[in-house]
């Protein structure tokens, strides 16, 4: 009992962090560039890191840390130390796979189906490990725990739950082929830089010019489905994505006071929520950064919200 209560303790600290920081990384992050992608910085340091590579040791963090505490369901009495019910029938561990079917495509199949990917500063990989540490830990937790269990109870007959279920369908698919229309530009761009370098005689492109060029190219006007409103529906499917699994896997947090807000937000709610507040300034950023880039960047796309910003 005594573990069960330091593990409880522990998780209602971490969901109360996570309910404060990412609100107050918000605004910063407006005015400072995270350095990876298209802010990667310009000059070459030791500190910076393989894009590819630190992408997928990163985002494998959120499974795995998901997958020990799941199994363990560390909030629970009677399953203490041991896994819920490893069946599809079982509402926590359906979301359970749901879960670990995003981070699937997420850490594995889309970065190795990347043709290249800028490098980060490491520090943006350190602290992408801290945040999925975090969040996998809580989300396994909840989705292990007597809470979780005794709302998605009978959860297969409600129509709620399947809104939520087909709101995280259709984001994952919706987050996929955004996704695959910025990969179609790196792939055009590599095959084109490595069309040119056969063309070259045999010389080595190697120098500074060749370096900026080639970084230059990953970047053009993505166009098609949703890219026709915002410069970032890939951001905006996914969080469409978070905002279903929250409504299918847990209950409304309180918006009566702050402290009941802090004392009853769960973890699927808490994901949802910071995705927007990181994720948002850096759309915002980017979509800037399109029409500085672009002159002719179409002027009615709005960032990441259609028809709202």
């Amino acid at each position: 009992m005594t573990n069960v209560q330091e593990a409880q303790a522990l998780y209602d600290a971490a969901r109360k962090w996570f309910a404060i920081i990412p609100p107050l990384l918000c605004p910063p992050t407006f005015i400072f560039d995270a350095p990876f992608g298209r802010f990667s910085p310009s000059s070459d340091s030791t500190f910076l890191v393989d894009g590819i590579k630190s992408w997928i040791f990163m985002e494998l963090v959120s499974p795995v840390t998901f997958l020990y505490a799941f199994l363990r369901s560390p909030l629970s009495y009677v399953a203490g130390g041991s896994a819920p019910p490893l069946t599809p029938a079982h509402p926590p561990t359906f979301l359970a796979a749901l879960f670990l079917l995003h981070y699937l495509n997420r850490a594995i199949i889309s970065p190795l189906r990347t043709p290249s990917r800028s490098k980060s500063h490491i520090f943006v990989p350190l602290s992408a490990v801290l945040f999925n540490t975090v969040n996998g830990s809580l989300m396994g937790a909840y989705l292990s725990s007597p809470a979780a269990r005794a709302f998605l109870a009978g959860a297969f007959s409600r129509p709620l739950f399947w809104a939520g279920v087909g709101l995280w369908a259709a984001g994952l698919v919706g987050n996929i082929v955004h996704d695959e229309i910025l990969l179609n530009i790196r792939r055009k761009a590599k095959a084109k830089g490595k069309a040119k370098d056969e063309s070259a005689d045999g010389k080595q492109d190697d120098d500074n010019n060749g370096k900026t060029k080639s970084k230059q190219e990953h970047y053009a006007v993505p166009h098609g489905l949703l890219y026709r409103y915002i410069s970032y529906p890939n951001y905006f499917c996914e969080w469409i994505e978070w905002l279903g699994f929250a409504l299918a896997a847990s209950p409304l947090p309180s918006l009566a006071s702050s402290s009941a807000f802090l004392n009853t937000v769960s973890p699927p709610w808490l994901f949802f929520l910071s995705e927007v507040f990181l994720m948002l300034p850096r759309a915002w950023k980017g979509h800037k950064w399109y029409h500085t880039r672009f002159p002719d960047y179409p002027k009615e796309r709005k960032a990441v919200v259609p028809f709202v910003f």
